[in-house]
């Protein structure tokens, strides 16, 4: 399949709000195309709720975990020469490859850019998730087999 038929794809797929699309042509093979979606902070209720007493729709908002819970992973202060690592998707964390292995990373380790870190598991496809910079970790924000959000941060990497 050519360049310009797959950006055709991206476009009604985009067009029709679709997040995956599979073709199998004899002629020109198969392709699997996925989109990934955004997720936003606040993400109002698509049935609203019905206060029985008034009948009136009552608004309800769905904070992240992250910052309803206020734990570790809701945006961590970091320094300067500091980089957070974040989901570039939604799935599941694991900081190894499989449960008896070694974990990629430990707190302090030295890290160079391209060395994978860690996992995301989505729709039992393991995304390895590398270091955009040399340095080495600070912190781990997530715990293993943990299920992350799109843009939540992982870890704490100091840049050198």
């Amino acid at each position: 399949m050519e360049l310009r038929e797959i950006k055709a794809l991206l476009a009604l797929m985009q067009e029709y709000g679709l997040t995956e699309l599979e073709l199998d042509d004899k002629r020109k093979g198969r392709v699997k195309l996925v989109r990934a979606l955004a997720v936003s902070a606040t993400i109002s209720d698509p049935m609203p709720a019905v206060t029985p007493s008034t009948g009136r729709k009552a608004t309800r908002h769905v904070m992240p975990r992250a910052a309803k819970n206020g734990d570790a992973s809701a945006s961590p202060s970091i320094g300067e020469n500091q980089r957070l690592v974040t989901s570039p998707m939604v799935g599941t964390f694991y900081r190894g490859s499989s449960p008896d292995a070694p974990p990629y990373v430990e707190e302090g380790n030295s890290v160079r850019k391209g060395q994978t870190l860690c996992i995301i598991e989505a729709m039992k496809m393991m995304n390895e998730i590398e270091a955009e910079v040399a340095g080495h970790i600070v912190r781990i924000l997530c715990e293993n087999a943990q299920a992350v959000e799109y843009g939540q941060p992982l870890m704490v990497v100091e840049v050198g």
